[in-house]
C-alpha cells in the first residue's frame, strides 16, 4: 500500500514538473512575442515619419446594397491630420447621413453608422495607426475601415496620391 502511494506521489511530482516546464516555455514564447510586438509597434511609429504629405483616397466597388467605401486621409508634416471614411451610394449620398438607416442600425446594434464612423475616424487621427479598436455593433464597418486605412498608409509611405481601388 505504501509503495502505491509513493508511486502515485512520484507520478504527481513528475506531472507537476512537466506542467511547470511547459509554462516556462510558454512564458519565453510570450516574452518573445511581446518583444516582437514592441519591435513592430516601434517600426510602425517609425514609418509615420516616412509618410509623405498629401491627400490619399481609396474606394471600393459598390456592395450588394449599392454602397461603396470612400475613404480619404490627409497627411501633414508626416502625421495623419484628417480621416474621412464613409459609404457612398450611387447618387452620391452618404450612409452616415441616411437618417432611416442610422435609426435602424442604432436600434439593432446599439450604434449608428454615423457614430461608428466618427469613432473610427477620430481613433485613426489619435493613434496614427490602422490598429484601431473595433466599434462594437459595427464590426464589418470596422474591418472595412482597417482595410482601407492600411492601403492608404501604404500609399502615403510611397507618396502615391492616385485613388486606390480596394478589392
Amino acid at each position: 500500500m505504501k509503495t502505491g502511494k509513493t508511486i502515485l506521489k512520484g507520478v504527481a511530482l513528475f506531472a507537476a514538473t512537466l506542467a511547470l516546464a511547459a509554462c516556462g516555455s510558454t512564458t519565453e514564447e510570450t516574452t518573445a512575442s511581446s518583444s516582437e510586438a514592441a519591435t513592430t509597434a516601434s517600426s510602425s511609429t517609425t514609418e509615420t515619419a516616412a509618410w509623405k504629405d498629401g491627400t490619399y483616397t481609396a474606394e471600393s466597388a459598390a456592395d450588394d446594397y449599392g454602397y461603396k467605401i470612400v475613404h480619404t486621409i490627409t497627411i501633414k508634416d508626416g502625421k495623419i491630420t484628417e480621416s474621412n471614411f464613409d459609404y457612398q451610394a450611387e447618387d452620391g449620398s452618404l450612409k452616415s447621413e441616411n437618417e432611416e438607416y442610422n435609426t435602424k442600425m442604432k436600434e439593432k446594434s446599439g450604434v449608428s453608422a454615423a457614430e461608428a464612423l466618427e469613432k473610427l475616424n477620430a481613433a485613426l487621427v489619435e493613434t496614427q495607426s490602422a490598429d484601431v479598436e473595433v466599434v462594437s455593433g459595427a464590426t464589418h464597418t470596422s474591418e472595412d475601415f482597417v482595410k482601407s486605412t492600411t492601403a492608404l498608409l501604404a500609399a502615403a509611405a510611397e507618396g502615391k496620391t492616385e485613388t486606390i481601388q480596394l478589392d
